[in-house]
C-alpha cells in the first residue's frame, strides 16, 4: 500500500467565488493530505489545489495524472439549479476516471461526480438535505443519505460537516492501513475510525450536565482488554448503566449496538497487529479477541473484504516488521 498525489478540485460560485463550505473541506483534505506527516509513513500524500482560473494553484490541469481525486461541496447555485457545472470542470473529471483515478465526492461535491457520469450505476452518499434534489437529476445514481460515507472501490462519497473527515482518514486507512489512520486521527483528536454505514444522524439526547460520563471510560476500558472475554452485561456494570440503559447509549453515541461496536474495535486490532507485526494468525486472533483462527478469518473478511492473510501480503509497512509492537 502507497500514498500517492491528491488533486482537490474547487468549483467556484460565479458570483461569490469559493463558498465556506469549499473552504472547510479544502482544511479537511489540506490537513489529512496536504501536511507531510512523515513519521507516519514516508513518502506522504502531494496534494494539488486545483480549479478553474484563478481558483486552484494548478488549474484543471492538476487533475491529470493524480492517483485520487477529490471534488469538496459545490456551490449552492449549482445544487439549486442557478448555475451550471463549468464544462471544463466536468471534462477533466470526466478524464480522470476513465484514465483509472479514484474519484471522490464530499457532500454536494456529489453532483460534479454525477454530472461526469462517474456516479452512473453506483451508490452514492451526501448531505440528507441534498439528497431528494441530486435523486430528481440523476435517476441513474443510487442515492442513499442514510449513511456517512460509501465506498465503490474506485468510487467513494461522503455525506457534508464531520464525515468529510472521517471519509479522508478512511482513505489513508485503505491505502497505508490502521495503524498510521488511528495515528492521525490521534493527532487531530477525532475518533480513530467511524463505519461509512453509520447513520448520519441520531437522535441523541443530550445527558444532563451534572451527569459524568461513564460510557466512555467503559469503552476506553474495553479497547484496553480486546483480547479478554467481553458481555455487554459487564461493560454495562462498569459504565454505571442496566444492559438496557447501556445498549441504548451506545447505539446513540455510536450508532450501533455494543457487539457490532465490540466487533468492529478487534478487527481494527487485528489489522494493526497484520500490519505491525509478523504474529501467526492463530495469535492475532487471540490478541484481538477474536478466537481462532478460523473465527478471525470469517469477521475479517466479511469486515474488511479480503483475508487476514490477503490482507497483510498487500500491506507493505515503511520498516521491519516486529513482534513486539
Amino acid at each position: 500500500m502507497s500514498a500517492g498525489t491528491v488533486a482537490v478540485v474547487l468549483v467556484p460560485d460565479e458570483r461569490a467565488g469559493i463558498s465556506p463550505w469549499d473552504l472547510y473541506e479544502l482544511s479537511v483534505v489540506s490537513m489529512v493530505f496536504g501536511i507531510p506527516h512523515t513519521d507516519l509513513a514516508d513518502p506522504w500524500y502531494t496534494l494539488r489545489v486545483c480549479g478553474p482560473a484563478p481558483h486552484g494553484t494548478h488549474g484543471l490541469a492538476g487533475i491529470a495524472g493524480a492517483h485520487t481525486v477529490v471534488v469538496p461541496s459545490v456551490p449552492d447555485a449549482v445544487v439549486e439549479g442557478r448555475q451550471e457545472l463549468p464544462a471544463d470542470v466536468v471534462g477533466a473529471l470526466r478524464a480522470a476516471a476513465g484514465a483509472g483515478a479514484r474519484m471522490v465526492s464530499m457532500c454536494s461535491g456529489a453532483f460534479a461526480l454525477a454530472a461526469a457520469g462517474v456516479l452512473d450505476g453506483r451508490r452514492a452518499t451526501l448531505h440528507h438535505a441534498y439528497a431528494a434534489e441530486l435523486a430528481a437529476r440523476h435517476p441513474e445514481v443510487t442515492v442513499d443519505a442514510s449513511v456517512l460515507y460509501t465506498d465503490e472501490e474506485t468510487v467513494l462519497t461522503g455525506a457534508g460537516a464531520a464525515a468529510g473527515l472521517d471519509l479522508c482518514l478512511h482513505l489513508v486507512r485503505k491505502d497505508l492501513g490502521a495503524g498510521v489512520a488511528g495515528a492521525l486521527a490521534s493527532r487531530l483528536v477525532v475518533p480513530a475510525h467511524r463505519a461509512g454505514d453509520r447513520p448520519q444522524s441520531l437522535a441523541a439526547p443530550l445527558p444532563p450536565a451534572e451527569e459524568p460520563d461513564t460510557l466512555g471510560p467503559a469503552l476506553q476500558w474495553a479497547v484496553e482488554h480486546l483480547h479478554e472475554p467481553l458481555s455487554v452485561d459487564e461493560l454495562a456494570r462498569r459504565a454505571h448503566m442496566s444492559p438496557r440503559t447501556f445498549h441504548r447509549r451506545v447505539r446513540e453515541t455510536q450508532g450501533t449496538t455494543p457487539l457490532q461496536w465490540l466487533l468492529g474495535q478487534r478487527v481494527a486490532r487485528a489489522q494493526a497487529l497484520l500490519e505491525s507485526t509478523d504474529l501467526p494468525v492463530e495469535q492475532i486472533g487471540e490478541r484481538s479477541g477474536l478466537g481462532t483462527s478460523a473465527n478471525l478469518r470469517r469477521h475479517f473478511t466479511r469486515a474488511v473484504g479480503v483475508s487476514p492473510t490477503a490482507y497483510r501480503a498487500g500491506f507493505r509497512p515503511s520498516g521491519p516488521p516486529s513482534r513486539d509492537r
